[in-house]
């Protein structure tokens, strides 16, 4: 009895045995199916992300404010990229490369500001001006200035002493020869295209000052400028300091003038200081022993006085013309003035 109870047990647990491997084996077989299933779907996924990142592209843009920042992008396209990257040029940036162009093998896009030349060129074109790009190239390339000193010749005067009295027998005499002069000029002088567009005199040094040449007008009868001599020396003046009578004639210092800053400094207008408008062969500046209204012979001609001026003294009178450059070529004179009556 006892060995049958052992017998049934023994029996009762090799059954139980049997069962319990036969679930574990079950579970082994379903871990194992589990395992491939996931390394399966590890491998499709890994597949797939390696598929998806070879059709991407990374790429560095560089902002003009010196941000950088990288993205990931399918596109090639320079204006593409930065549309999807919501990035917009202002009216004074530049890309680099252009728009147009696809990214290069540095993957590198580059936003810069541009120069003051490219926007003026830019306005100019979209004004629609014709041009060509050399012009426009030429009109804002670089300006160079140079300092330069050169040294330049002072031109002399030729003054002319008339004692002839009006004779129509005269002789020349040089008193003096003329010699010019020398200066040293330092000039700031700016080439645009190795050409020069302007020049400003910056200083000027006299290194030999000009000698005027004097030229002697006479008569070749003494007689002449003996009555020439003799009647300036004869010119009478009434008690009203009014001009001598007709046919009085002295030699005076004859020099010209206009309406310019130059020759009238701040108070040039026009007018003279008798209230009349200067007109060339007619008014002359007079010292105040010849009241206005005086008529004055001079080389064949009559002026009246209409003006006065602080350096017209003595033996001096200027002759009223159209312009400073006239002025310039009448220099200086000696001449024989007759009061006319």
């Amino acid at each position: 009895m006892k060995n049958l109870i052992l017998f049934q047990t023994h029996e009762a647990f090799k059954k139980g045995m049997k069962y319990f491997m036969q679930k574990i084996s079950k579970s082994k077989i379903s871990l194992i199916k589990v395992i491939f299933i996931c390394l399966i779907l590890t491998l499709l996924s890994g597949a797939g992300v390696t598929a998806v990142t070879k059709g991407l592209n990374t790429v560095k843009i560089e902002l003009a404010n010196g941000y950088e920042m990288t993205v990931f992008t399918s596109k090639n396209n320079v204006k593409e990229i930065l549309n999807d990257n919501n990035i917009i040029l202002k009216n004074n940036e530049k890309v680099i490369p252009s728009l147009e162009e696809d990214i290069t093998t540095s993957k590198t896009i580059k936003i810069t500001d541009k120069s003051e030349q490219e926007i003026e060129i830019a306005k100019i074109s979209e004004s629609g001006i014709e041009t060509t790009l050399d012009s426009l190239l030429n009109a804002y390339s670089t300006i160079v200035e140079k300092i330069e000193v050169v040294e330049e010749k002072i031109p002399f005067e030729t003054i002319t002493k008339d004692i002839s009295d009006g004779s129509s027998n005269t002789r020349n005499r040089v008193l003096t020869q003329g010699k010019e002069g020398l200066k040293r000029v330092t000039y700031k002088v700016k080439y645009q295209n190795e050409t020069e567009i302007e020049r400003n005199k910056i200083s000027e040094e006299i290194v030999e000052e000009p000698v005027n040449k004097i030229v002697q007008v006479r008569s070749n009868t003494v007689s002449s400028r003996s009555s020439v001599s003799s009647r300036a020396e004869n010119i009478q003046s009434n008690g009203n300091n009014q001009a001598a009578q007709s046919s009085t004639v002295k030699v005076y210092k004859v020099t010209a003038y206009c309406s310019c800053s130059k020759c009238c400094g701040s108070y040039a207008s026009g007018y003279t200081s008798s209230g009349t408008k200067a007109t060339a062969g007619r008014t002359v500046a007079a010292p105040s022993n010849l009241p206005f209204g005086t008529k004055l012979k001079i080389n064949g001609n009559t002026y009246v006085v209409e003006d006065r001026g602080g350096a017209i003294k003595g033996n001096r009178i200027d002759i009223y013309v159209n312009s400073h450059s006239a002025a310039l070529a009448w220099g200086v004179k000696y001449l024989p003035v007759e009061v006319v009556e």
